[in-house]
Parts: structure tokens; sequence; C-alpha cells
């Protein structure tokens, strides 16, 4: 019911009819502003209602799939809201956005665990010998770690690919993509627990993230 009120919320926003809800009402102002496309907030919508039945991914590009048609979808809306309507800025929000909904999959984990619930692609825990119950019982073995790092090196990877198009995206559609900050830090402190998808310090607040921020605003990167 929630996802068909705002699929039909969407609709009546682009009619220049919102419901009498603030969120709506706020929408349909950045729509008229920006000019929005109607598509990536349907495919938010379509995706997340696919999504709702609580099973894992059947493989990583299932997972990919999911994080296209989200968070890329809504780094589309983001860049439309800058003024940038460029091939490859897309390009590189569609790499990023997979990135992030990778990361998010990952350090949801030991939440879901804890509730019984392991949605981490089946075909790279299967390809390690790792099963769901090995992750709601918080095991820490290699190939578990295995899988994690199979995961996260997937995200490293698209990170990468958005990086390879920086030369080529201008300058003001940056800020879009400034949650690179966030997900680097993420991947790195993976890495200093040697993939330890439980360990305690990947819960922590990192205190050095807007630091971080400024430094990538300043430079100008992402």
């Amino acid at each position: 019911m929630r996802m068909q009120f705002w699929r039909e919320a969407v609709e009546d926003i682009y009619y220049d009819n919102p419901p009498h809800q603030p969120v709506a009402t706020e929408l349909w102002r950045a729509v008229k502003r920006h000019n929005l496309t109607k598509m990536w907030f349907m495919k938010i919508i379509d995706e997340r209602e696919k999504n709702l039945d609580d099973r894992a991914y059947r493989n990583i590009q299932e997972l990919e799939t999911y994080a296209e048609n989200t968070q890329s979808a809504l780094l589309y809306l983001t860049l439309e809201t800058l003024g940038v309507r460029d091939i490859h800025a897309d390009h590189a929000a569609s790499h990023i956005g997979k990135a992030q909904g990778i990361v998010t999959c990952l350090r949801a984990t030991p939440y879901h665990s804890a509730r019984q619930k392991v949605f981490l692609p089946m075909d790279i825990c299967m390809l390690h010998g790792v099963s769901q119950e090995d992750f709601i019982r918080g095991k820490q073995e290699k190939n578990v770690r295995d899988v994690i790092y199979d995961i996260a090196s997937q995200a490293h990877i698209h990170l990468e690919h958005a990086r390879s198009f920086s030369k080529k995206v201008p300058v003001k559609a940056y800020p879009a993509f400034f949650c690179t900050v966030a997900l680097d830090d993420y991947l790195y402190n993976m890495r200093k627990v040697d993939f330890n998808i439980f360990h305690p310090s990947l819960q922590n607040k990192s205190t050095l993230l807007p630091l971080h921020l400024y430094i990538r605003s300043w430079k100008k990167t992402y």
C-alpha cells in the first residue's frame, strides 16, 4: 500500500496535482524547479517493491541491479538538481550507485544477521562453501572473510570505474559524488580488520569523515 501510494503520488505530481502530504509537496516543487525525470522515481519505487520479500540476492549482478535502480537512480536525480545532464557524469553515477548499494548491503550484514536474515549474494557464498547460518552465527573463519572480500572488491572496482571518468565529468557534478568519501572510509576500515564483517570497529562512526569530505571538496575530486 505504501509503494502504491508513492506510485500514484508521483503520477499526480507530474500532472501538477500533488497529494496534500509534506514530502509530496516538496517533491512537486523540486520537479517543477529542476525538471526532474519521472522515470528515475518510478524505477526506485518499482525496485523497492520487488525487494519487499526479504530474500538473499541470487548473485552479485542481482545486487548491482537493485543498486542501479535505487542508489544510482537517486544520483541521476541529484545530478539533475545540480543542472548536470552529461553522459560521463551518468556513467560515473551508475558505478558509484552500485558501489554504494554493495557497501550498504555489507554494512547492514551484522544487523540483519542478528535478526536471522542474510542478504549477501548466494553465488559468492556458495563459491566459498559458506551458508547463511554461518553469518547468522557470526562466524569469522577465512572462508567467511573471503566472501566479504569478494563482495567488497566489486564495490572497489565500481569506484575505480567511476573515477576513470573524472577528467570528463563536469566539476559542478562533483557534489553529487561526495558519498564516495564514506564508501572509501568503510572499505579502508574493512581491509584493516582483514574483512571481518563482524569486527566492532566497523560499527563505529568515523570522526574524520567531515575532514575527508572537506579535503575531497577542496581538491575537487571524488
